[in-house]
């Protein structure tokens, strides 16, 4: 099958029932990659509503904010799903902070990426290992990187399909979704963080601001993934 294939089967869907297909057709080889955020917690929310074994899995990179992990003991324990938590290698994070110190990822975009790569990109590459099919909340108005993503893509580097269901939907549409049906989210969600990643490098939005501005806010809008999403 294809990513265009794919696309041609969910995009008459509703969310709920394109998840449903994707989990009918693909089964335990699905699985949502949620980093705690509002547009995660509304699929986890609804991937469990589906099948209560849909599996869900997070990365705890070490830096995450207090909240964060209290989300993850609330959705656990009031939604009941069996969060997966995977962490980075801790031989590669001490050789990073002996080279770069604790914060070094503040000095280069090449740094940054390093400290990236290694809190998060091998921990997913491990998440993801022998699945055909990964689910993020990612949403096209979030950024100017993801404006052109289609709903189900190719992932080349892991070698799956990367399904984004929200990818239309507006942030609006994501609030009503929550509060209708009362699932959990991060308290930093109403301290103006509106997308939430490690403590050091995510701050609040300024009234204004895109989004995603408080995301490695030093640095240029179009170096703001940390190499998860490309």
């Amino acid at each position: 099958m294809t990513p265009t294939e794919l696309n041609q089967q969910l995009q008459s869907l509703d969310t709920p029932a394109a998840l449903k297909h994707v989990l009918e057709q693909f089964g335990s080889r699905v699985a949502l990659a949620s980093s705690m955020g509002a547009e995660d917690q509304v699929l986890t929310h609804m991937l469990k509503s589906i099948s209560p074994q849909a599996r869900v899995f997070t990365l705890d990179t070490g830096r995450l904010h207090q909240q964060t992990y209290d989300l993850i003991d609330r959705t656990r324990n009031e939604m009941g799903v069996d969060l997966q938590v995977y962490f980075p290698a801790a031989t590669e994070v001490e050789t990073y902070v002996r080279e770069h110190g604790i914060n070094g990822f503040y000095d280069s975009v090449e740094n940054r990426r390093q400290c990236c790569r290694i809190r998060k990109l091998e921990p997913l590459k491990r998440a993801l290992s022998g699945l055909d099919i990964w689910i993020t909340g990612l949403r096209a108005e979030q950024s100017v990187t993801r404006t052109a993503m289609e709903l189900v893509e190719w992932d080349e580097s892991h070698g799956l399909f990367k399904y984004n269901p929200l990818l239309h939907w507006s942030e609006e549409q994501v609030w009503e979704y929550l509060r209708e049906h009362q699932v959990p989210v991060n308290a930093l969600h109403r301290e103006g963080y509106p997308s939430i990643g490690c403590a050091p490098c995510t701050r609040a939005v300024k009234p204004g601001e895109d989004i995603r501005a408080g995301r490695w806010w030093w640095e240029q809008p179009e170096h703001k993934e940390c190499g998860l999403h490309r």
